[in-house]
């Protein structure tokens, strides 16, 4: 019966060992965001991007410096609550984005909070629904820095179909509504192309040194830059 009881335990704690040592928290698995020790932080491309993919490059990023990343609020000089949206790391590490759960990811749960006096931004500059929407997607796609620059197509480029998304993602925050910054309005059509028509456009987004650089967080995204000024050269039409 003693040598019985004897070779249970030695089978006992073999076992608890095994156990241990194939045991390892989740945690490890997951890329931290902004270290550099994973891919993770990298801009990835991919020439089969599919539509249903939103590019934090193209798509994210434009929108967070259009609409936080502003003096006075979330840039690197003010970094309101010590939150810098500027760009991939900051957002990630100080917007404290969990890739693949939004609801547990602080800058999705501030721009869609129900409180009037806690959302941001602050009313009535509050994101729509579809750019609250585009940044749910991005965080439960993995929260990637990734870019879809190789699909760049600039053969048959439109007002309503590329420039003005362009614009409006990158420009509104400051530049729309009642109190646009600067006096610079761009609302619609008539307002891009008035300052097409005087170079002021073209000037800020290229950051020739002429004209404050706009969007003040960095410069657009190359496919971007590359379609406007395709759109330009073409006659700057509303189509």
């Amino acid at each position: 019966m003693g040598t019985h009881f004897k070779i249970l335990a030695v089978l006992a704690v073999s076992l608890l060992l095994v156990t241990q040592s194939c045991k390892h928290s989740i945690d490890d698995d997951l890329p931290v965001p902004g270290n550099g020790s994973t891919d993770t932080t990298k801009v990835t491309q991919s020439d089969t991007c599919s539509p249903d993919t939103v590019s934090f490059q193209s798509e994210i990023l434009p929108l967070i410096r259009s609409n936080c990343a502003m003096s006075g609020c979330h840039d690197a000089g003010s970094k309101q609550d010590g939150v810098e949206l500027t760009n991939y790391d900051k957002i990630m590490q100080t917007g404290k984005i969990k890739p693949g759960d939004p609801s547990d990811s602080e800058l999705y749960e501030v721009i869609t909070d129900s409180d009037p006096d806690k959302v941001m931004p602050p009313p009535p500059a509050s994101l729509t629904p579809e750019q609250k929407n585009a940044i749910r997607i991005w965080i439960l796609q993995g929260a990637k820095n990734n870019s879809c620059a190789n699909k760049c197509d600039t053969s048959n480029v439109t007002f309503s179909g590329n420039v003005w998304p362009i614009i409006n993602t990158t420009c509104s925050g400051c530049h729309g509504g009642g109190s646009p910054q600067g006096g610079v309005a761009i609302r619609n059509y008539n307002d891009l192309k008035a300052l097409v028509d005087n170079g002021h456009l073209i000037s800020v987004l290229t950051r020739d040194g002429v004209r404050k650089p706009m969007p003040p967080g960095g410069p657009i995204e190359d496919c971007a830059m590359r379609q406007v000024q395709a759109w330009i050269n073409d006659g700057a039409k509303d189509n």
